[in-house]
């Protein structure tokens, strides 16, 4: 294994000793600017002579594009440009195998929203006035605005034949699932329906362009992705890569929906390149909902299989997927929404179909917990089903089948390190399960869930053989010391993960540290902040370049006291000798002593993963260097009148492998575990038959206010990952997974019915319960 380590790192690491004793320790976070207004977000940035653009949208679910005429628009004062599909001709998208959409529609548009045109103006007004002003001829075409008609109509045509509406089909099969479920003692079978939900961060999108004298152009964007948008931005374009630059500021909000290139990004820098100013466009919360690129409606049909003593035998799970109108991450998804769901604990045999299909609505992406949320409510609602069928409690049923540290799954996966049972323990214990669950008065319930999920994807976005991420270091004399990470800082705390690992090894306090990110003209490429990749891959790389300053400043200290570089102990503020720690030199003295010796002071780090995953199609996709491992209990109160579920609070239980920081960890935990509740009992992206959203807006799309947060409790289990930083792993997804099944099956708990239908809304709640006392007393209901 550490051979492994070191051949996808880089050199040989140095033993690792006790540094300056600030991993685990709950330091104050770098982001305290951040919520005391002393950042500029993407919005705040005001250049000389900035216009403002505005993009056109069209009305339709699916039209084709006759003709478009800007006269008007350009007729107006202070309008400087229009520009239209024609301008910028070039598709794109995240995944390189499925570039569908252009910056500005060039034939035809797919949804209700997409942009056809885009103006720039001198003042914000003059650019939403304008774009009314230009005049497009469309010709309407069918639409399909609902996963039945993209299933059933194929002449909508909105596949890539052509000839159908597939976006994406997986069908894969692991063990001889038929002959398993024939041996099973009990099968349960049910049907789930997952909404759409959106991201709805605080920062809608923001870009400006600028194009200077010397031929450069910079954008500045809200991105979780700005040396992809960079690449981006060169070939859509036509600009060489040498002369663009994108700096990513401070991301008011992000989980995913800003994790791709959108219209506004070209269409900033293209008008830039043609009016020779500043153009920024900024989203208005109405355009933030249409853009979207939030979680995937799912409709999963699942059938498991166990014996009676509570091994799972078989799975068999068919998935219809809505992508929406373009591909974004949707190939991924696809295999997501199969490939992620072995662990922690699954049967002998398995067998998965998803089909992703376009539709004529705002395309979905990748929202926190990219494409295996939906089917993990659906499996662990399934397995309370089989517990309760064959009288097991639901903890037991899941000890019984977890998949074990150091092995590999079903489908292929390796797994390292993992925590799942102490999970599982810990919630348990806390929640008092064993003493409450079945016990509460009727209306109170608890409900358990456990999850999985990836530390990073040796799936890299586009296919190449260099480096995921990667780090410079830069060491001054003076004792500071700069971090230049590609990684993109989104609020998550990952600049702060990056000082406290480089503070650590160097025996630095946390205060001589700079972190430098999100800017391609300054940092080395990292793919971006998706898949829960920069605590491992990012984390590793910093590791990677600080043990090589902190080698060469061991070298020079035992050089000055006359001792062995292994004799030396770096401690905060000092390295001195292991055995007698009166003989020392101070860690700035230490560097310049390194600098003497060897030179100028810095180093480059990087990751890269070994080869993982299954040995057949797609089996690399979803396969991690390290997976972490979630468990949660939800207690609800569910009002029998009216059908209101309260959710009181959340045990969460996450194996993060190592806390770096305590508290960020904690943090995310919690956040995730608000984010899935969230979405079990409040949220719907609903289209309409129309291609209208329900609700574009914070009034009418309904997310929890600071009243409806239950109490969260975060419980935190390291298993010290062999291969992660300091032992770390993912904490920023995977604590989402089990809130919504957790809480399903705490209403049944509470109440007895089962929900299978997201979100669990009063009108669902008291359509099951009339239905459970109708079962119950049919002369009775007969009579009402």
């Amino acid at each position: 294994m550490a051979d492994e380590v070191m051949k996808r790192v880089g050199p040989p690491v140095i033993e690792k000793t006790p540094g300056s004793g600030l991993v685990g320790r709950r330091t104050r976070a770098l982001l305290a600017p951040r919520v005391t207004g002393q950042v500029r977000y993407t919005d705040d940035i005001h250049l000389p002579r900035m216009a403002w653009g505005r993009l056109l949208r069209c009305p339709h679910p699916h039209a084709r594009i006759v003709r478009i005429d800007a006269s008007r628009a350009l007729a107006r004062k202070g309008v400087l440009a229009v520009i239209t599909g024609k301008d910028m001709p070039e598709r794109f998208g995240i995944i390189p195998w499925t570039p569908d959409e252009y910056p500005l529609a060039l034939e035809r548009a797919r949804f209700v929203g997409d942009a056809v045109a885009a103006v720039a103006a001198t003042d914000e007004r003059i650019a939403h006035e304008a774009a009314e002003l230009i005049d497009v001829e469309y010709e309407i075409l069918p639409a399909a605005t609902d996963l039945d008609t993209a299933i059933d109509a194929p002449s909508v045509g909105l596949g890539r034949s052509g000839k159908d509406n597939v976006s994406k089909e997986v069908e894969l099969e692991f063990g001889d699932v038929d002959a398993l479920f024939a041996a099973s003692d009990v099968i349960v079978e049910g049907n789930y329906y997952y909404e759409g939900s959106a991201h709805a961060p605080i920062e809608t999108h923001c870009a400006i362009g600028q194009y200077d004298k010397n031929g450069l152009l910079t954008v500045w964007s809200a991105t979780q992705v700005p040396h992809y948008l960079h690449r981006e931005l060169s070939r859509v374009l036509r600009v060489s890569p040498t002369r663009i630059r994108v700096i990513q500021p401070p991301v008011g909000g992000a989980f995913g929906g800003k994790s791709e290139p959108f219209s506004l990004e070209f269409c900033a820098a293209k008008l830039a390149m043609l009016t020779g100013r500043p153009v920024k466009f900024l989203y208005t919360r109405e355009e933030e909902f249409y853009a979207h690129r939030g979680r995937h409606p799912m409709r999963m049909a699942m059938k498991v299989g166990a014996t009676r003593d509570g091994k799972l035998t078989a799975v068999d799970t068919r998935t219809h997927i809505d992508g929406g109108a373009y591909s974004s991450f949707g190939l991924v998804t696809a295999y997501y929404s199969g490939q992620l769901l072995t662990l922690p604990a699954f049967a002998q045999g398995y067998r998965f179909k998803s089909t992703r299909y376009f539709t004529n609505k705002p395309p979905c992406g990748p929202k926190r917990g990219h494409g295996s949320v939906q089917p993990r409510f659906a499996f662990e609602v399934s397995l309370d089903k089989i517990a309760e069928k064959i009288g097991m409690d639901p903890f037991e049923l899941r000890r019984r089948n977890l998949v074990e540290a150091n092995a590999q799954t079903l489908n292929g996966m390796r797994v390292t390190s993992n925590g799942i049972t102490e999970c599982l323990d810990k919630v348990e214990s806390a929640s008092q399960w064993k003493e409450r669950r079945g016990k509460l008065p009727v209306g109170r319930g608890l409900g358990v869930a456990a999850s999985a999920y990836i530390s990073g994807t040796n799936y890299s976005i586009y296919p190449n053989a260099m480096p995921q991420s990667a780090v410079q270091l830069k060491v001054d004399r003076s004792g500071v010391v700069t971090i230049f990470s590609g990684q993109s800082e989104i609020g998550q705390g990952c600049d702060t993960l990056l000082a406290v690992l480089v503070a650590d090894e160097l025996g630095l306090d946390l205060g001589a540290i700079r972190v430098i990110s999100g800017d391609t003209d300054l940092t080395p490429v990292d793919m971006g902040a998706y898949s829960s990749r920069g605590t491992f891959m990012n984390g590793n790389a910093a590791l990677h370049a600080a043990q090589q300053v902190r080698t060469k400043m061991v070298d020079a200290v035992a050089e000055k006291l006359g001792v062995t570089p292994g004799e030396i102990l770096v401690t905060r503020g000092a390295l001195c000798v292991a055995a007698d720690p009166s003989r020392s030199v101070p860690v700035t003295r230490a560097i310049e002593l390194a600098e003497g010796k060897f030179g100028t002071l810095g180093a480059v780090g990087y990751y890269n993963t070994p080869e993982l995953g299954g040995d057949y199609r797609g089996g690399t996709i979803g396969a991690s260097p390290a997976y972490s491992f979630t468990a949660h209990v939800a207690e609800v109160s569910v009002d029998t009148e009216t059908g209101r579920v309260d959710v009181k609070r959340i045990w969460v239980a996450h194996d993060c492998g190592k806390a770096i920081c305590p508290t960020i960890v904690e943090g995310q935990m919690e956040g995730s575990a608000y984010m899935g509740a969230a979405e079990a009992i409040f949220e719907e992206h609903v289209i309409g038959k129309d291609g209208l959203h329900l609700g574009p807006n914070l009034l009418d799309y309904k997310i929890p206010t600071s009243l409806d947060v239950p109490e969260l409790i975060a419980l935190l289990v390291e298993s010290n990952d062999p291969e992660g930083p300091r032992g770390a792993k993912e904490a920023g997804e995977g604590p989402l997974h089990p809130s919504i099944p957790a809480i399903a099956n705490a209403i049944y708990d509470a109440v007895g019915v089962r929900i299978d239908r997201l979100p669990f809304s009063p009108a669902r709640v008291l359509a099951a319960l009339r239905d459970k006392r109708a079962r119950e007393r049919p002369g009775e209901q007969a009579a009402e």
